[in-house]
């Protein structure tokens, strides 16, 4: 039977020549079924992504609305760079959590917007590693230049407003940010006319794998951001970022679950 894509969606938009894309959800690579020697295509992959994307040439505004985890840091940086090098404006809205690779495909929009009560999350990856001491060590290395590499993602949207060694300690604290502190950062571009609806949050949190404490601790942020709404206060510096607020690193190279 037939079923609707919730998760990931690319639709054509009501006004001519604008694409709507939800990434709702992990994203995740495609599989392979070794008993029947076929491909098990993800509908959150690189290669969903750019075949479907190509079967609108001619668009020339892109709105990108996230609310992901995070997932597979290959496809989400394939993804990345087919949304740079695609001619159309791109508007992103992050509709609730922006976490890990989500966060790095945000950082494609020319404009990214966000509700005030909504959140990134930004941290290094991790990869599965065996073998001798020579062969993890290696994998060490290789994985600091893979986090190198995926920091000019963040570094080119901020432009002169985080330099990489406060980026790199951010990410070593796997690092929560509200929507004041991605405009200041320069990794949010505007707020949102209105809130995001956050009535998922909590569970959303828990499968985050957090503990009890930092779930607590992200949860009275978001208060914090509602009270600043509902006092209608928009002055005043952005915080700097919770330290205590940090996440496993469940967001990685390879999936966790």
């Amino acid at each position: 039977m037939n079923q609707k894509k919730t998760m990931w969606e690319i639709r054509q938009a009501a006004s001519p020549g604008t694409l709507d894309l939800y990434i709702y959800g992990d994203v995740m690579e495609d599989g392979y079924d070794w008993w029947r020697d076929e491909i098990i295509r993800s509908e959150t992959s690189a290669n969903t992504f750019r075949e479907e994307l190509s079967a609108h040439p001619d668009v020339k505004q892109i709105n990108i609305y996230v609310n992901s985890y995070g997932g597979s840091v290959f496809e989400g940086t394939a993804i990345y760079n087919q949304l740079k090098r695609h001619p159309a404006h791109k508007t992103v809205y992050v509709d609730g959590f922006a976490c890990s690779i989500a966060s790095v495909i945000a950082m494609a929009g020319d404009e990214v917007v966000m509700p005030r009560n909504t959140l990134m999350m930004i941290h290094n990856m991790w990869m599965c590693a065996m073998g001798n001491a020579g062969e993890l060590r290696k994998a060490a290395d290789d994985l600091d230049t893979i986090n190198a590499a995926g920091r000019q993602a963040y570094l080119a949207k901020s432009g002169d407003r985080l330099d990489e060694e406060a980026l790199t300690a951010m990410m070593d604290e796997e690092t929560w940010l509200t929507a004041e502190q991605c405009i200041q950062y320069g990794l949010a571009d505007r707020y949102a006319e209105q809130e995001a609806d956050m009535s998922g949050a909590a569970a959303v949190l828990q499968k985050a794998n957090l503990t009890l404490e930092q779930r607590i601790g992200i949860q009275k942020s978001l208060a914090a951001q509602l009270r600043q709404l509902t006092q209608g206060d928009t002055g005043g510096p952005a915080t700097p970022p919770s330290q205590g607020a940090k996440t496993n690193p469940i967001f990685t190279l390879f999936e966790r679950r």
